[in-house]
């Protein structure tokens, strides 16, 4: 299928593993240019340099002129910008609520929530000058789903399925279309790494890592395929979401975590 997308220039955030890992490398793939911001320029980053052209920016986007930093990057290279992904996040599980301060509130906030507010604000002007330019924010379904552990990631990804709706009501009547993705649990590093969540619940299940994200948490967590989802199925839906072929969807949020939420 034909995507249409070839020669566009696209914006990923959060970019150097996990689910902005694998939204760039397919954007890559299917022929668009490639600014991928993050803090550090990993080795599958500059693989899509070699391979694809794919520009890896090293950039704290947590800051107040990161993202303003990223965005004028790509204009000054390609002088256009016609897709934005607002990919970064970041959670740190904890026992209670009443163990998050307000530093952490602030450092989750801005690098989940804010970074996508500045680079949203940076990029619209450029996309409301491209021919149907598109804004995919990655939300999660901790935004309706309650979970402890991750509050106040939780609370910022309400707030950017929030700004979705916000930013597609003012801008969808002038050509800029914003959806967002909100994945259930995904084979990432986040789960994967050692010390990562599948870590802590192999050793809670007395099992291991590999069962653990296999096996437990799909059972644990009532996914109805059975798996948790794979970083590059969530990519294959930002690249349909970015497409001419998704030209009247606008405003929407997709859910993708293999029938865990239950409620419509």
């Amino acid at each position: 299928m034909d995507l249409q997308l070839e020669n566009k220039v696209a914006v990923v955030t959060g970019a150097s593993k996990g689910i902005g890992l694998a939204i760039a490398a397919a954007f890559a793939r299917e022929g668009v240019h490639v600014i991928a911001g993050s803090r550090s320029i990993t080795p599958e980053l500059e693989a899509l340099h070699e391979k694809y052209g794919a520009i890896a920016v090293p950039v704290d986007l947590s800051t107040a002129d990161g993202p303003d930093t990223l965005v004028r990057l790509a204009v000054d290279e390609f002088g256009r910008v016609d897709v934005l992904v607002n990919n970064l996040g970041v959670a740190t599980p904890r026992p209670s609520f009443l163990d998050i301060d307000d530093t952490e509130w602030q450092r989750i906030f801005n690098v989940t929530l804010f970074s996508a507010v500045r680079a949203s604000r940076a990029a619209l002007p450029h996309l409301l000058d491209a021919d149907g330019g598109s804004i995919i924010n990655i939300s999660s379904i901790n935004a309706r789903l309650p979970f402890p552990a991750v509050v106040d990631y939780s609370a910022a990804k309400a707030g950017l399925s929030s700004l979705t709706k916000s930013l597609s009501e003012e801008f969808a009547p002038r050509g800029v279309r914003v959806n967002a993705i909100a994945p259930g649990p995904v084979r990432t590093p986040f789960w994967t790494a050692p010390g990562g969540f599948a870590d802590a619940t192999a050793a809670q299940a007395g099992t291991t890592a590999q069962e653990a994200i296999d096996v437990v948490v799909p059972q644990s967590m009532g996914i109805s395929t059975g798996r948790v989802t794979e970083a590059r199925e969530v990519a294959d839906l930002a690249l349909f979401l970015a497409s001419p072929l998704a030209g009247n969807i606008t405003g929407a949020e997709f859910t993708i975590d293999g029938g865990q939420i239950k409620t419509v």
